[in-house]
């Protein structure tokens, strides 16, 4: 089959299907007597696999380090695992993260509607921010600032 067909069969983009040829992760394709590509169903199958892997979080590199260890007929099951794990772990981490992060923002918004927006005259910095961020944060985020004082 042609290029045009195995994208059509896959969901895979043309330009995808070349690119991944350039990376190394799907063989280059042999060549018919006009120069056109040709792929097999090996083809369709790899693609979908490269597809799937990527849905599931794993990158390129290291679809092409499980792709090359099958390829020389060894199990690929203990390294996916390990590579699925760590990514969970990852998202983990971000998730916690984005977390702690909607928190602060929520605690600073919340005070925001509370602070007399009269006083906001610095035209260099928001006092809705430069006050309220560190008020949000948890001591030990939170910067040493110098004291103002009330007579300037």
């Amino acid at each position: 089959m042609r290029i045009g067909e195995l994208s059509e069969r896959t969901g895979v983009p043309t330009r995808t299907i070349r690119y991944y040829e350039q990376f190394g992760v799907l063989p280059e394709p042999g060549r018919s007597a006009n120069g056109y590509r040709t792929y097999g169903e090996s083809s369709v199958a790899r693609l979908r696999f490269i597809r799937d892997a990527q849905a599931s979080g794993l990158t390129l590199e290291q679809i092409a380090t499980v792709l090359g260890l099958r390829s020389r007929g060894e199990s690929t099951c203990e390294q996916v695992i390990e590579l699925l794990e760590n990514h969970l772990a990852d998202l983990d981490r971000r998730i916690s993260d984005l977390t702690r992060t909607r928190h602060r923002l929520a605690r600073l918004t919340e005070r925001a509607r509370e602070l007399d927006h009269g006083r906001c005259d610095d035209p260099h910095r928001c006092h809705v921010i430069v006050e309220g961020i560190e008020e949000s944060l948890p001591e030990p985020d939170r910067v040493l600032r110098p004291h103002r004082s009330s007579r300037f």
